[in-house]
C-alpha cells in the first residue's frame, strides 16, 4: 500500500471511524471516501455492492455497526442482531467478491464469553456461553469474525479482525439511551455538575472491572495492519490496564470537577464481571500507543464540552 490507495472508511462519522479519517490524513494518505448512511445504506446488499464495483478501493476498514450498552441491547435485540450482520456481512461479501487486497474488521472484546479465563486470549472465542446482556451484538460481530477467518485461510487475502477492548475518545456516543459506560459517566458527571452537583445515579454495584483504551491508540494498530502484511486473521487490542466502574466513576467524577453523592443502583445488572484482554499476539508484532487513561478521559472531556450543545440536540 502506499499513501494514493483508495482507502474506504465504513462508518467514518462515528468515534471510530472518524479517527482513522484523521490520522489517515495527518499521515499523509490522501484517497479516503466516506460515505453516510443516506448516501449509502450498508444494509443493503445491492448499494454496498454496486459502491464496491464503482469504487474499487484497495483497502477497507470496517468501522461500521449499531452500537450501544446494556441498555440498548437488552432493549432493541433483534435490530442489533440483524442490523450489524447485514451491515458487516455485505461489506465483507462486496469486498471479496469484488477482489479487495485487505479489509480490516473491527469487533468487540465482548464476543468472548462471559467468564472466559483472564486474561482473554484469542483462542477462547466459542469456548463457552457469551454475557447475556449484550449476546446479540456479540453474535453478530463473531460471524463478522469467522466470515474473514473462512476468507484468510481458503483464500489467503489479508481480511483481518481486530478485537479492541472498551474504546472511548473524541466524538464518542453520549445519547445515553445507547452509549458505553464511559461516555454515559462523562455526561452524567457533567450535566450533574451543572446542575448544581446533583446526586448521580450509576447502574449495578460498581465492582466489575474493565479494560479501556483510547481511540487514537487502536488507530496506530490499525495503520500498522494496512502497511503490513500478518500472518493470521485475529488480534487482540487492549491497554493491558483494567479498573473497576467504581474506580472508573470517581475517575471521571475528579476530572469533571463532581461534588455531589453516587448512587449505585444495584437492581440493575453489572454485566460481564471482569474482561481483560491478552493482546499479547499483535504486540509480539507492534508496540501500539497506550494513552494512560486519565489523560484520555481529559482529552475526551475537552472535546465533549466544546461540542456539548450537539450532544445534547442527539439525546
Amino acid at each position: 500500500m502506499n499513501k494514493q490507495s483508495k482507502i474506504f472508511i465504513a462508518g467514518h462519522k462515528g468515534m471510530v471511524g472518524s479517527a482513522c479519517w484523521r490520522i489517515l490524513k495527518s499521515r499523509g494518505y490522501t484517497n479516503l471516501i466516506g460515505k453516510s448512511s443516506s448516501e449509502l445504506d450498508l444494509r443493503n446488499q445491492a448499494e454496498v455492492n454496486a459502491f464496491f464495483i464503482s469504487e474499487k478501493p484497495e483497502v477497507v476498514i470496517d468501522a461500521a455497526a449499531k452500537v450501544g450498552g446494556i441498555l440498548a441491547n437488552s432493549k432493541d435485540p433483534y435490530t442489533f442482531l440483524m442490523d450489524n450482520m447485514l451491515i458487516q456481512n455485505n461489506i465483507i461479501k462486496s469486498a471479496h467478491e469484488n477482489k479487495i487486497k485487505k479489509l480490516i474488521f473491527l469487533g468487540s472484546s465482548c464476543i468472548y464469553p462471559k467468564y472466559a479465563p483472564q486474561p482473554i486470549k484469542e483462542e477462547y472465542l466459542l469456548s463457552d456461553s457469551l454475557e447475556e446482556t449484550n449476546q446479540w451484538y456479540a453474535l453478530a460481530k463473531i460471524t463478522g469474525v469467522k466470515l474473514c477467518e473462512a476468507i484468510y485461510k481458503k483464500y489467503k487475502k489479508q481480511f483481518i479482525s481486530l478485537m479492541p477492548t472498551n474504546l472511548y475518545g473524541i466524538n464518542d456516543n453520549y445519547n445515553l439511551k445507547s452509549s458505553h459506560v464511559l461516555p454515559a459517566l462523562i455526561r452524567k458527571f457533567h450535566e450533574a455538575k451543572l446542575n448544581q452537583h446533583a446526586t448521580v445515579n450509576l447502574w449495578g454495584t460498581g465492582n466489575p472491572y474493565r479494560e479501556f483504551l483510547y481511540v487514537d491508540d487502536l488507530v496506530s494498530a490499525i495503520l500498522y495492519v494496512i502497511e503490513n502484511n500478518l500472518n493470521d486473521s485475529i488480534y487482540n487490542i487492549g491497554s493491558g490496564s483494567e479498573i473497576s466502574i467504581r474506580d472508573l466513576a470517581t475517575l471521571v467524577q475528579g476530572i469533571i470537577g463532581h461534588k455531589g453523592k453516587i448512587h449505585w443502583d444495584i437492581s440493575k445488572p453489572d454485566g460481564t464481571p471482569r474482561k481483560l484482554l491478552d493482546s499479547n499476539k499483535f504486540e509480539s508484532l507492534f508496540q501500539y500507543s497506550k494513552t494512560e487513561i486519565s489523560e484520555g478521559i481529559k482529552y475526551t472531556y475537552e472535546d465533549f464540552k466544546k461540542n456539548y450543545d450537539n450532544y445534547k440536540r442527539n439525546n
